[in-house]
């Protein structure tokens, strides 16, 4: 018998947000998940009552993902990624612990379990995963954010993370603006900026312009993660820990293509 339907579409948004991160691509990623779904629906007992829900839809789209991508189709996909960011790029073992312990909050265990490897492969795994982050090229940031505290806070994070603020925005005219003289090569936004607009109103205009890699840092997922519209690639949760910022910026600069993430010194 099938997991309570209730809960598989309240832990469905979580696996987009999480396939997403994975694959780069809100298309792809989406991709995936309606694979898994799909599989589901014609074999109900891959869930079965009792199981828990988040951990059985996780791991039942890597059981699916692993059957229709390998590897090397994997890598072919990734054209319009520069030599440069493929080097960078994780394989993809271990960009899915990072995701899956950092973002998704799974426990080492769960994660392993998800996987399907051993929980010392696992942690094996990650010491690797967080040893590559570590390694990373930084970059030029813009910070949206109405919220002064808040905004140096984020500002603190990501300078002790290794990358350089090169402006903090209050309302959606001045990240604009901001972005258009500084060319930052990675974007970190909230969503609701009180009078100062939308943040969503900002990163629309300001993707007219580039493809710039956005990371939406909100308290608000949910106006994000409603399949109504085109959503976010990666998305953060407020409140947040410093390692699940860290992890979600290494992995949209793996990602990025070539000319957008700019390389800084500090």
């Amino acid at each position: 018998m099938r997991a309570n339907s209730d809960e598989i579409v309240h832990n469905l948004k979580y696996l987009r947000r999480y396939a997403r991160a994975l694959m780069g691509s809100q298309e792809t990623g989406d991709l995936y998940v309606r694979v898994a779904l799909e599989a589901l629906l014609a074999e109900p007992d891959l869930l079965p009552a009792g199981i828990d829900v988040k951990l059985g839809l996780f791991k039942l789209f890597h059981a699916v993902s692993n059957r229709h991508l390998d590897p090397a189709e994997e890598r072919d996909d990734l054209v319009d990624l520069s030599v440069q960011a493929r080097l960078r790029a994780l394989p993809a073992s271990e960009r899915q612990i990072l995701l899956l312990t950092s973002l998704e909050g799974f426990t080492i265990s769960d994660a392993a379990t998800i996987l399907d490897i051993s929980q010392a492969e696992a942690e094996a795994l990650l010491v690797d995963a967080w040893t590559t982050v570590n390694q990373q090229i930084a970059t030029s940031i813009l910070v949206i954010e109405d919220e002064p505290v808040i905004a140096l806070d984020i500002s603190s994070l990501v300078t002790d993370l290794g990358h350089k603020v090169v402006g903090v925005a209050a309302s959606q005219t001045e990240a604009v603006t901001l972005f258009k003289k500084m060319q930052p090569g990675l974007i970190l936004a909230d969503i609701d900026l009180g009078a100062g607009g939308s943040g969503i109103t900002a990163v629309t205009d300001i993707l007219r312009m580039s493809s710039v890699p956005v990371i939406f840092v909100t308290a608000y997922p949910e106006r994000l993660l409603t399949g109504e519209r085109p959503e976010p690639t990666y998305l953060v949760t407020k409140p947040f820990e410093p390692d699940t910022l860290k992890v979600t910026i290494s992995q949209a600069l793996s990602f990025t293509s070539s000319g957008q993430a700019k390389r800084v010194a500090v």
